[in-house]
């Protein structure tokens, strides 16, 4: 598991969503009362046998004596974490853990709950504040050994990524209150107090139990119990799941199958999954570029890229019974073959395999592959094996997981030669525009604007796309952004929601209100959050209580998690923008207590330090960015401006050096400072070379080509100089101050009636103020005078 590191431009602040479980029914109690799944026995002993052997029904277990002696795990050897050795013995009725320093025990963890088991066994143990925390230690069912859990969570990123670490054991990240405990157990109450930053959390069963699916049973039982003999029920009194659509079942099953983030505090079957939750999707390089899985992405993700799903009426319960079991596992290929039985007629033709016992259509469109912490997950995607995604991304491929003696190409030359050989092809072109916008590489940004207004079923993908936008300062993306606003997609449109933020243009103010109103609350919480950073002003009262209402929403989005830190962070987000200060201020340091690694609040916050006048505040949040993070660009790059600001240069040329290096392609702010405090010092060469790395990473603001063209002249590269002015006048031919600078240049040469003749033609620019015409006029005459 990585701790994320994120790239902040100064002054732009970004939502983060922090993808984790939440309660999936209702925390507080409702007249339709829990009853729990024993009391559902009496009468559904059958269901009830099935689910409590089922892994939903055994997702977290005591750790007592029917555990031990059931499971009979072996004892650990002695296992390195962190520099410490742990072990894990057993006893009859106990699971202890072990930790040594210099082979001295240094303190010993009771291990009282299990999850798991179907490939791996993680525990918990009670720490301080009412922490439950995964131990470190986990047990792989499969190769029936112990093993170093944190490690076993590190991603290998492509080359050029920030190499990911192990997290301590103790971090947040494992800790079961926080993490994903709700799809372990069932009716759950955090109960977290935020002022003493401890848990008192409860649950009602262990496990996923009957009523986390069916809702509340007590007005269920209270029915059924009254009937008199021979009557039939009008009502069944909880949720019936045999007439959900499709969707209701995918979004049923979705809050514990995804990488997501919740929106509202509880989920009830049936509702839309887009009304409570967001989910990641291939921005995320837990994702290969083609949307394999790399990292734990769980699997609504890639179920949504399934075309089967898209196509068809397929749900999760089409192939799994509400247990989790396998429908179809004794004849596998019976799932496929209900809708593909021509591919029954002559299976070797289509498989390129000899008909054997074995041969299913899972191997190839399901492959199981292990993740992160040894767990296994099937490609819910179904998509045929890639191996040229093999060789370009790096990606799995089914042929090379049964094949391992041969090489991606030796797979991709016989996939080629196949009658429907260029299936790859589409997936092939816009996971390199993946790659490429992740990289902020945007020279293909025409082939992403394409994808995105084709209107493509894949939602999957063209949300990708609109996200990763966010990372380009392109004002070309804004009218594919308020087009794409408009999909048929929610989560489309709540990514084209937040995409448009930095554009406060009537169409966009537009496009928003209409969205604030938007049947789905996530499209309504993500188009609020970009139009509060508008000038309220601009909206008229009709205006304001559509905003007003949406607002709520989103503000209950950003609490129903009170130890989230990322909701702290967000509530911050939305305290600046409505320019209350010292709220915000609160908010980001509420979020950097609650998670010391989060970054993103101390950046934020030291920004708005500067910005109420506390530099000290400013430059300590900075600098403790920098621990977990020498070479953070945002930091750095915050800090040097900081220290500029204070007269610090020497110190500030250090800071913005490391954020130039970190991005020296994209980084002007930087090399715009920069060229200012080598200038100071007589390094007009350096002036000259940083102000043209930010002229070129910001040819749309004409100041960064001002100040290239003044360093350009004060270095005596007059002609130069001169070059970089006409061509700045002719692509910004409103910004007056290039037409002076140009004209002085021509007067200094002995050149009037070329300096004249500029004026003249800048009379002409179409936009500019009358002040400006008059004192251009006024220019003119006094040259005229003087000839």
């Amino acid at each position: 598991m990585r701790r994320r590191l994120f790239k902040l431009a100064v002054g732009c602040f970004v939502l983060l969503g922090m993808f984790s479980c939440k309660p999936r029914g209702p925390q507080q109690t409702v007249e339709n009362e829990f009853s729990g799944s024993e009391s559902c026995r009496e009468c559904h002993e059958k269901f009830y046998q099935l689910w409590e052997t089922s892994y939903h029904g055994q997702a977290m277990m005591p750790v007592n004596a029917d555990f031990v002696a059931k499971h009979n795990l072996p004892g650990s050897k002695p296992i390195d974490v962190e520099g410490k050795m742990y072990e894990m013995v057993s006893s009859d009725s106990t699971m202890t853990l072990l930790e040594k320093e210099d082979d001295k025990l240094v303190n010993s963890y009771q291990m009282i709950w299990a999850m798991g088991g179907h490939n791996v066994y993680t525990f918990l143990t009670p720490l301080e504040k009412g922490k439950l925390q995964t131990a470190p230690l986990a047990f792989d069912a499969n190769r029936n050994e112990w093993f170093n859990y944190p490690e076993a969570g590190v991603r290998m990123f492509d080359a050029g990524v920030d190499p990911d670490e192990a997290l301590p054991w103790k971090d947040a990240m494992f800790t079961f209150n926080t993490g994903c405990y709700s799809c372990h157990i069932s009716q759950l109450s955090t109960n977290f107090d935020l002022t003493s930053e401890t848990y008192h959390t409860t649950w009602r069963e262990a496990g996923i139990n009957c009523e986390t699916c069916h809702g509340p049973a007590g007005e269920h039982i209270r029915i059924f119990k009254n009937l008199k003999e021979g009557e039939e029920a009008k009502e069944l009194g909880l949720i019936s799941t045999k007439v959900f659509t499709q969707e209701q079942h995918n979004a049923s099953c979705s809050p514990c199958h995804a990488k997501m983030s919740p929106i509202t505090p509880s989920y009830m079957p049936g509702d839309k999954f887009f009304d409570n939750y967001n989910i990641t999707t291939l921005e995320d390089r837990d994702f290969y570029p083609d949307g394999r899985d790399l990292g734990e992405n769980y699997t609504l993700t890639g179920w949504m890229m399934n075309k089967c799903v898209q196509k068809s009426e397929l749900h999760c319960v089409t192939c799994h019974t509400s247990s989790g079991r396998d429908r179809n596992k004794e004849n596998p290929n019976q799932a496929c073959l209900t809708c593909h039985n021509n591919r029954n007629e002559d299976l070797e033709a289509h498989t390129g395999h000899p008909a054997k016992a074995g041969l299913t259509c899972v191997s190839c469109h399901m492959p199981k592959r292990e993740f992160v912490g040894h767990f296994l997950r099937s490609d819910h995607s179904f998509r045929p094996p890639m191996p040229e995604a093999t060789i370009k991304f790096g990606s799995p491929n089914a042929c090379n997981q049964c094949h391992t003696d041969k090489t991606p190409e030796w797979a991709n030359e016989i996939v080629k030669k196949r009658p429907n050989g260029n299936y790859q092809e589409e997936t092939l072109k816009w996971a390199q525009l993946i790659k490429e916008a992740r990289d902020n590489d945007w020279s293909n940004i025409d082939k992403i604007y394409s994808y995105i207004k084709s209107g493509k079923p894949d939602e999957v993908v063209t949300t990708s796309f609109i996200r990763l936008l966010g990372n380009c300062n392109l004002e070309s993306k804004y009218p594919v952004l308020l087009e794409a606003i408009n999909s048929e997609s929610e989560l489309v449109r709540s990514a084209a929601a937040i995409g448009l933020s930095g554009n406060a243009s009537e169409e966009v103010k537009n496009a928003l209100l209409k969205a604030c109103q938007d049947e789905i609350r996530l499209v309504r919480i993500q188009a609020v959050n970009t139009i509060l950073t508008l000038d309220p002003a601009r909206f008229n009262g009709e205006q304001q209580t559509i905003i007003a209402n949406a607002e709520k929403e989103y503000v209950a989005s950003m609490t129903s998690r009170l130890d989230n830190w990322s909701n702290h962070y967000n509530l911050g987000i939305y305290h600046q923008n409505k320019g209350e200060a010292q709220a915000a201020l609160s908010s980001y340091e509420t979020a950097a207590r609650l998670y010391p690694e989060s970054i993103m609040p101390l950046i934020n916050s030291s920004v708005l330090y500067s910005y109420v006048g506390n530099h000290a505040k400013a430059e300590e949040n900075l600098k403790k960015v920098l621990e977990f993070d020498p070479k953070n660009e945002a930091a750095n790059l915050n800090l040097g401006l900081l220290l500029a600001e204070q007269g610090r240069l020497d110190e500030a040329e250090v800071a913005l050096q490391a954020a130039l290096e970190r991005n020296p392609e994209n980084n002007p702010v930087a090399a715009k400072n920069l060229s200012v405090i080598v200038a100071q010092r007589g390094d007009l060469a350096g002036a000259v070379k940083y102000a043209a790395i930010g002229a070129k990473a910001r040819p749309k603001d004409p100041n960064y080509a001002y100040t290239l063209a003044y360093y350009q002249m004060q270095n005596g590269q007059k002609a130069e100089s001169v070059k970089t002015l006409n061509e700045l006048i002719k692509t910004h031919p409103q910004f007056l101050s290039a037409t002076s600078f140009l004209a002085d240049i021509y007067l200094q040469d002995g050149n009037k009636n070329k300096a004249i003749l500029l004026y003249k033609n800048a009379l002409k620019t179409e936009g500019i103020s009358a002040q400006d015409k008059a004192a251009i006029q006024q220019t003119i005459t006094t040259l005229q005078q003087g000839m």
